[in-house]
């Protein structure tokens, strides 16, 4: 592994000081401390066979003798916050910041997420392997997932398509096994920044739910691979001038960003293994540009 994967990737991080600071931790419970403590009871019965009256001296003699030594105070402390962060974050909940656009109109650049680590089932930190099968990813749930072309980063999208589906998304309209999804006008999404722009917004209705789109009216429907698609079972998918159609493997998604014509996705990439898989997105907990953001979504 890489330096650079080895820095992007915060879970081996952690799971590193989680086992150097509870080895040190251990060290320290386990065999420096009780030595500090016959030491400091041997120095201690010397002291009192002395008749010392202060008994100020005494218990300051007595918090110098078991103070832990500066290396172990400094590394084995962290142990307990380590552990309870390595533990919420490797089964239940991880933080993650939507860095782009290609979630729009349903997550911003700047918002903070919250993702559901286990309602998918239990996986080991680190080699994410599934020891303990919950729920299935469905249509329509926003996951986060590490992208099949770089591991070491983290994806996030909207399922549209699960396996065995025949996904096709032409002249811009999704249709998931024969059935096409519904589309409802909305005021013209404004994107507010640098450059005022404003893009056509509708609402998606499909058999599992029904949330907002954006659609660039300037773009082609065409799918532009700039050359033959070199992604696992590439040979499920076609492309025209209209879109793409693709049949999803077992063990495998088929990814949208809600800004359909601004998202790097499944179209282009390829399909999610299942073992890619890192948790379902389902709360804002934060955005410091506009706090009114916080809250659930869909």
């Amino acid at each position: 592994m890489s330096l650079q994967a080895l820095i992007g990737n915060f879970a081996l991080i952690l799971f590193i000081l989680l086992i150097v600071t509870g080895v040190v931790w251990c060290f320290d419970r386990f065999t420096l401390a009780p030595k500090r403590r016959l030491n400091a009871e041997a120095i201690l019965r010397d002291f009192d066979a002395k008749s010392h009256p202060d008994s100020g001296e005494r218990a300051r003699l007595e918090a110098d003798l078991l103070r832990q030594p500066a290396w172990v105070e400094y590394t084995g402390s962290f142990f307990p916050v380590i552990a309870l962060v390595f533990i919420l974050r490797s089964f239940l909940f991880e933080p993650f910041k939507i860095p782009s656009g290609s979630m729009l109109p349903t997550l911003f650049v700047g918002d903070f997420i919250l993702v559901n680590k286990f309602t998918y089932g239990i996986r080991l930190p680190i080699l994410d392997k599934k020891i303990i099968s919950m729920n299935e990813p469905q249509r329509g749930d926003v996951m986060v997932f590490k992208y099949p072309k770089d591991p070491s980063q983290n994806y996030i999208k909207r399922i549209v398509g699960i396996p065995g589906d025949l996904v096709v998304y032409k002249d811009k309209k999704l249709t998931v096994n024969g059935v096409q999804s519904e589309y409802e006008g909305m005021p013209d999404f404004l994107h507010e920044g640098s450059q005022l722009s404003y893009s056509k917004q509708l609402n998606e209705k499909t058999p599992a739910l029904t949330h907002r789109i954006l659609n660039d009216e300037d773009r082609s429907p065409a799918v532009y691979m700039f050359g033959e698609a070199d992604f696992p079972f590439a040979d499920q998918c076609t492309y025209d001038a209209d879109g793409v159609s693709c049949k999803v493997p077992q063990g495998h998604y088929f990814m949208m960003g809600d800004n359909r014509d601004n998202s790097q996705d499944s179209r282009y990439w390829g399909f999610v293994p299942d073992q890619n898989v890192v948790g379902k997105a389902f709360f804002i907990w934060m955005n410091f540009s506009d706090i009114k953001r916080i809250g659930s979504f869909q």
